[in-house]
């Protein structure tokens, strides 16, 4: 599924491969089994933001999602938060890249959803939709909190949540998020940092990575279905990001 790795390219941190690759992206997105109104929607981002300026889109990501937690791009932060369920977590999700036959590099964390995203792109449509199906409840509020606040970004958890074909309520999530603070202020960012006990880094991986690359292996089987055992972050009771 190419339309997965172009959404995880898009979501990564911006560097110069969009535009210069913007034929062959258009091209993958055209062809994509995705409704007329999302590719309309696709194409729109990538021209706008393969049209400028690259500090430019640099600075409006890291106002996204390098500040603060609500945005973050790691799965685990929106299901485990700072528990130490999350350390293992990253640990088993390794161990299954690992029996998938992905190696990623050791100043990545597995959970990094473009890197998530990368690795469903090569495991075939059935078990892709079903992983983003297990995830769809992130995705969902990842992409009601851009909504809010008024990002473009919004339009690639769309994108996901229509190939996932899911049912999530949007609209009751974004009823739950109409009064949610926002967490990227610098007041509200040097009060998570004298908050903060317990981090997770690339560190507390398992150091046999070693010099691994990021990209999924030539020999990466594409109809393997390895379970991945996401925790539903609705369950009462359960920390909410």
């Amino acid at each position: 599924m190419q339309i997965l790795k172009v959404v995880a390219c898009l979501l990564d941190y911006p560097d110069r491969s969009v535009a210069d690759h913007r034929a062959d992206i258009e091209a993958i997105v055209n062809k994509a089994d995705i409704e007329p109104q999302l590719r309309d929607g696709l194409l729109g981002f990538i021209e706008r933001r393969a049209s400028q300026d690259l500090m430019q889109w640099q600075s409006d990501y890291d106002g996204l999602f390098e500040r603060g937690r609500s945005l973050a791009l790691w799965l685990f932060e929106h299901v485990h938060g700072e528990s130490r369920d999350r350390g293992q977590a990253m640990v088993d999700l390794v161990d299954q890249y690992r029996q998938a036959g992905l190696e990623i590099s050791q100043h990545e964390l597995p959970d990094y959803l473009p890197l998530f995203l990368e690795f469903l792109s090569t495991q075939g449509r059935g078990n892709a939709v079903s992983w983003l199906l297990d995830i769809e409840h992130i995705l969902a509020l990842l992409q009601c909190r851009l909504e809010k606040r008024g990002s473009d970004y919004a339009v690639l958890f769309q994108v996901l949540l229509s190939i996932a074909d899911s049912q999530v309520d949007l609209d009751e999530i974004r009823q739950r998020i109409a009064d949610e603070k926002r967490d990227d202020s610098k007041q509200a960012i040097d009060k998570e940092w004298q908050e903060e006990e317990v981090t997770f880094g690339a560190d507390s991986l398992d150091k046999s990575c070693g010099d691994a690359q990021r990209k999924p292996t030539q020999g990466q089987r594409k109809d393997l279905d390895i379970p991945l055992h996401w925790v539903d972050f609705e369950t009462p009771g359960r920390p909410q990001p």
